[in-house]
């Protein structure tokens, strides 16, 4: 995961455990850490086959560069918490915690002594995120990323999506909860409950296209012709002239007569600046962005 932000140590102090697996944790777990947090995460041990690097979390195994970029400063423990050795690890260290970030189902919780009432009633200011799948009676059921954004109208097709929107989203999502929780501890003295679900995280995204601002055709769905990606000499630009001023630019490039802002909507517009765009390579089209003021981004093949 990189990024150039420097961000003040805000949680300096906070002591986050997380037994949180695969994405959304870990990624809110690093950003925590970014923030000042001391935070340790506990793994299952290693499966006894494994190649040398994997871990108990999946995710090493499937993509050990996502891994790594994950785990930098995190101190890193191996705990079964299905053993008494395990559970004395994971009970040590919940003693110390002001925040316990999961991402079990709540009967494997459950299962673990690691449900709200138990917590409360062991460590009543310690407060817990847990990462779910879906809220409620459906925090039960399977799901990934795909059918989250799948539910939401997010997947238009049969390519899978660019990134992993819900886990990526729902990461942020528990850092806010992180950060609500830390809040109210430091006013109540008391530990409190924040669920984060995925699909959720997913809705919240979706929230344009609900509102019909991506929908085929809309300014922003394809139908404004500043706002669209258009193949190119030697690959494609993402245009994104949508305000009136920055389409009006446009236009003058394109040797187009501006009259108003919906004869960016026409036919005729959209096939003539597809036509001028593809006239020109990914490079001119960086510099005639800086030349007039036109937002876009050239990808070349």
């Amino acid at each position: 995961m990189v990024t150039s932000t420097k961000y003040p140590q805000a949680l300096k102090g906070v002591r986050i455990l997380s037994l949180s697996l695969n994405l959304p944790g870990p990624a809110a777990l690093l950003r925590l850490k970014r923030m000042g947090a001391r935070c340790i995460k506990l793994e299952p041990p290693a499966p006894s086959n494994a190649h040398a690097g994997i871990t108990g979390d999946p995710m090493s195994a499937y993509s050990r560069s996502a891994y790594e970029a994950l785990h930098p400063g995190i101190r890193m423990l191996a705990a079964d918490l299905k053993t008494a050795a395990g559970q004395k690890t994971l009970h040590r260290e919940l003693a110390k915690a002001d925040v316990l970030l999961t991402s079990f189902r709540p009967s494997a919780l459950t299962k673990l002594g690691l449900d709200w009432h138990s917590l409360q009633q062991s460590y009543p200011t310690l407060s817990m995120v847990a990462i779910v799948g879906a809220p409620g009676a459906r925090a039960e059921a399977p799901g990934h990323d795909l059918t989250y954004l799948a539910e939401n109208d997010l997947v238009t097709g049969l390519d899978l999506p660019a990134t992993l929107y819900a886990d990526m989203g729902g990461a942020l999502m528990a850092v806010e909860a992180v950060l609500q929780a830390v809040l109210l501890q430091r006013q109540t003295g008391q530990g409190h409950r924040f669920e984060v679900a995925l699909s959720e995280a997913a809705a919240h995204l979706a929230q344009p296209r609900a509102w019909g601002l991506t929908l085929p055709g809309t300014p922003i769905g394809g139908g404004h012709a500043g706002y669209r990606v258009y193949p190119c000499q030697d690959g494609r630009v993402a245009m994104a002239a949508l305000e009136p001023h920055f389409a009006k630019s446009l236009c003058a490039v394109a040797g187009l007569a501006w009259t108003n802002p919906a004869m960016m909507m026409k036919p005729a517009t959209h096939q003539a600046i597809a036509q001028f765009v593809a006239t020109r390579t990914c490079l001119e089209w960086q510099r005639l962005a800086v030349q007039h003021d036109i937002p876009l981004l050239s990808l070349p093949n």
